[in-house]
């Protein structure tokens, strides 16, 4: 068994000093299993996953069906299916990884940032599991979560530049250490994973509409029309896609309203939408690139991760950035992209692995910044 030394005043990168009175001496890396809790949106989660990389348990349920007549997450409902099935899910968890809790060496959850009701829910299951079983308790920021994801798959070197994209947070950062975080930029007003569910919605595709729109899209002609790129061209790394879904509703506004060529209209203006948000993304990215090498001591990892990540075009856009610019493109598998217990496990191994732990008292944080 590897194991490292750590003590009672051990901090985290640049005093991370999130310590609870839990202060053991030593840590174990390879064999360290952790089990985590996601229920910070709409998805229901729990894995176990171990210092090794496995995933050894797993269990998630989607609550897809229960939104859809409303055409995006009500936080009610959302809350009220957490509590229904977190304690059912955990235990699945467990079983596959064929464990009991006195094997876990610690327990982490999403502290926050996302809707408190499902935050809070999740958080006092893992509180009440780390209390009974007396293991250290881990309060992960769900964007700390999709943003080490990727080395949950293979071995990221630090630093690495990271452009975070989801249905609530456009950001990129320069992810230095775990705990340590720099952001170049962020959206001054909506992500693109929202932008991608709105659009949706006006051209009546149903929710969720990420995927949606990436199907319809394959089937359009991306110069038909001509939406804009906002701030593209500019200086700086921050987003706008506000405009952008307002370009789509007016162009929406001119269709006609049957026969195949309005069927038509929606693929072509789908395609558009979707070069629009590469266009933008690929422009941000490249000007995040001199800082990124400014500060990093020969980082080469362009990692894309969250919930629009799982977009194969935009995938394909900045990998091909990636390779002009010298950077090699990471992202997990698309079902570490979307929410996910995997994920949330995996960075409470990285944080138990540097003595990174929380006490009970901790409150649940509806807004959570990951440069904090």
């Amino acid at each position: 068994m590897v194991l490292l030394l750590g003590g009672a005043g051990f901090k985290g990168p640049k005093g991370d000093n999130r310590m609870s009175k839990f202060r053991p001496s030593l840590f174990m890396l390879l064999h360290m299993i952790v089990l985590g809790i996601e229920t910070s949106c709409d998805e229901t989660a729990a894995a176990v996953v171990d210092g090794e990389r496995r995933i050894l348990g797993e269990a998630l349920l989607s609550q897809t069906e229960e939104h859809r007549p409303y055409g995006g997450v009500v936080p009610e409902i959302a809350a009220r299916s957490h509590l229904a099935h977190i304690d059912a899910l955990v235990a699945e968890a467990m079983d596959q990884a064929t464990i009991g809790y006195d094997d876990l060496d610690g327990v982490a959850v999403t502290g926050g940032p996302g809707l408190i009701g499902g935050v809070i829910v999740g958080v006092m299951c893992a509180k009440a599991i780390a209390l009974a079983a007396g293991k250290p308790f881990l309060a992960v920021n769900h964007l700390e979560g999709h943003a080490l994801s990727v080395r949950l798959v293979e071995e990221v070197a630090f630093p690495y530049l990271l452009l975070l994209v989801s249905g609530g947070h456009c950001q990129l950062m320069v992810v230095e250490e775990v705990g340590c975080y720099h952001r170049l930029g962020a959206t001054i007003d909506d992500a693109a994973g929202e932008a991608f569910d709105k659009t949706a919605k006006v051209l009546g595709l149903g929710y969720p509409g990420g995927p949606a729109v990436e199907a319809k899209a394959r089937e359009g002609d991306a110069g038909r029309f001509d939406l804009p790129r906002p701030l593209a061209g500019r200086e700086g790394c921050d987003f706008s896609f506000s405009g952008l879904k307002t370009a789509v509703r007016r162009t929406a506004d001119g269709f006609g309203e049957n026969g195949e060529a309005a069927a038509q209209d929606v693929a072509d203006l789908c395609a558009e939408f979707q070069a629009a948000v590469g266009d933008v993304l690929v422009d941000r990215c490249r000007n995040a690139m001199k800082p990124f090498r400014n500060r990093n001591n020969g980082g080469d990892g362009l990692v894309l991760a969250g919930g629009v990540a799982a977009n194969g075009y935009l995938r394909a856009r900045l990998e091909a950035l990636a390779g002009e610019d010298g950077l090699r493109l990471f992202c997990p598998p698309p079902e570490l992209c979307t929410d996910n217990g995997a994920m949330i496990a995996w960075a409470g191994v990285e944080r138990l692995r540097r003595g990174m732990t929380d006490g009970l008292d901790f409150a649940p944080r509806p807004r959570w910044p990951l440069s904090e």
